[in-house]
């Protein structure tokens, strides 16, 4: 009997564990048998990796061949498996001397032409093999520039079995694709200069970016809902490095392409209202999938014409709101991904969306109009940092000579100044926005804001809740960062709490 090893990664959720693929060879009548916890994907590898030999002219082993993947009680899911596979039969059958393989994991899918296909997860993957001290990585040639994104490893692609057996030859490998051309076709970036009127509606936006607050904004059709969440990721600033090493990681398990490097922008995801939970949180048979909540970590999550959502979905939001990331359990095992997200809800008054808008002919009953407010339950409400209502713009704000308003740009540097302003007071804790602040350090290590009896008040009338309490202390903390003073005075007080409740407020 003779036999070799390769080495693999698997993941579950962002976290890697290194795979042992072992290889036998022995003697009797040809069959190929695959054991250690494959899914149905990792299970149909012995057929893609023999029919891709076969094709390269590499050549199958006629004999009995075992693959091992150890640990044997770890389940293992996906195709980048097929690469380690391939190599460790290849090295039982001594076509290469197996010691190339000690210190060096591989990735990628087979072709039944033996051509290697990308993978996805390949960036945590590879940054499990740094922490687990190995040199040397072969991947696919179509993801070398994803490769390249992790410091301290020996890279070389592979675009089929022909370029892996020279490698591991002493080979340089395939060289790595050309740059990537721009698509010209891509229209300028969202601006809010775009927006016409809305200042309040503007205001809410600011104070959401600097604070990194969530934003329910609601009102009838037409008045700029959708405009105003879809230009919020151009008022945050970029990633710092660690940060965009992690939503890059969450972007290469979800198959998104990262040839243009690590992702530096804040991501917006915008699920269409017949999302499934399994699409929002994630989901998966055996080992889950990132869903539009990790997708949108560190980024913006917007949820469009939100009562439409269904309400089982819209509940399955209530944890990672609070904690930033959500654990998906299975039977075999339980992934956990980063799901720190900004929410923005835009929300009609009813289903006709005439409720309350003067001049307005609602064609709803009243009680329709109660239950289309309450598909968004309370719990989630309250989950809401400001809750904007818009109003429909003027008339003569829409001509061609009213002048734009502020450009993105221009804001932006507002939020950056008072982000700027949160990182130095809150230090070394860890925190970086007011947002993120849990609330007994907000209420212990930073002075409350004078007006408190505000607070007071509104608790004793059974108007805001012990959440809402911490909600509006941390409004009145970004009110006062943008406004450059070093506490909250009790007009920003007063201005948050109209900002919490609703109610108009003038920036």
């Amino acid at each position: 009997m003779s036999q070799a090893r390769a080495w693999s990664v698997a993941l579950v959720g962002v976290e890697g564990t290194m795979v042992e693929v072992e290889a036998a060879i022995s003697s009797g009548l040809p069959k190929t048998i695959m054991v250690g916890l494959p899914d149905a994907a990792l299970y149909e590898a012995r057929d893609r990796c023999r029919a891709a030999m076969a094709s390269a002219r590499f050549g199958w082993p006629s004999d009995p061949v075992t693959i091992n993947l150890s640990p044997a009680t770890l389940p293992k899911a996906g195709s980048h498996y097929d690469l380690a596979i391939a190599a460790a039969v290849a090295a039982a059958g001594r076509r290469f001397d197996p010691a190339a393989l000690e210190g060096t994991a591989l990735f990628g899918e087979l072709g039944l032409d033996g051509r290697v296909r990308r993978v996805r997860g390949l960036l945590p993957a590879l940054l499990a093999v740094v922490r687990r001290g190995f040199g040397r990585v072969i991947v696919p040639a179509g993801q070398l520039r994803e490769a390249a994104l992790v410091e301290g490893l020996g890279i070389a692609g592979a675009a089929d079995l022909a370029d892996l057996f020279d490698i591991l030859r002493g080979g340089p490998g395939a060289l790595p694709p050309p740059p990537s051309v721009p698509d010209e076709a891509t229209g300028p970036p969202l601006d809010l200069s775009d927006v016409v009127g809305q200042v309040e509606g503007k205001w809410a936006l600011e104070v959401a970016a600097a604070g990194r607050h969530h934003l329910f904004l609601h009102g009838p059709p037409g008045v700029g809902k959708t405009l105003l969440a879809e230009r919020l990721p151009g008022l945050l600033p970029d990633l710092e490095p660690s940060e965009a090493l992690e939503v890059s990681a969450v972007h290469s398990l979800a198959g998104l392409n990262l040839d243009g490097g690590l992702v530096r922008r804040p991501p917006y995801a915008d699920p269409h209202h017949s999302a499934s939970v399994a699409s929002l949180v994630g989901g998966g048979a055996r080992i889950a999938l990132p869903g539009a909540v990790s997708r949108a970590h560190r980024g913006v999550l917007f949820l469009d014409e939100a009562p439409e959502f269904s309400p089982r979905v819209m509940e399955a939001l209530r944890v990672p709101l609070e904690s930033g990331r959500i654990v998906l359990g299975r039977a075999v095992a339980t992934a956990t991904y980063p799901a720190s997200f900004q929410l923005v809800l835009a929300a009609n008054p009813c289903p006709c969306g005439q409720s309350g808008v003067p001049d307005g002919n609602c064609r709803c009953a009243p009680m329709v109009v109660r239950r289309y407010a309450a598909r968004i339950s309370g719990p989630i409400l309250d989950r809401i940092d400001i809750h904007q209502h818009l109003r429909q713009v003027r008339a003569a704000l829409l001509g061609a000579h009213h002048p734009p308003g502020e450009a993105s740009a221009v804001v932006a540097e507002r939020v950056l100044a008072a982000r700027d302003r949160q990182r130095d007071r809150l230090g070394p804790s860890g925190w970086r926005t007011n947002g993120e602040v849990p609330g007994p350090a907000l209420r212990k290590r930073l002075p409350l804001p004078d007006g408190s009896e505000l607070l007071d008040a509104a608790v004793a009338r059974g108007r805001l809740s012990a959440r809402g309490v911490d909600k509006v202390l941390r409004l009145a903390w970004t009110i006062a960062d943008l406004a450059g003073v070093a506490r909250p005075t009790r007009e920003h007080l007063h201005t948050a709490l109209a900002m919490r409740r609703g109610e108009e407020v003038k920036p």
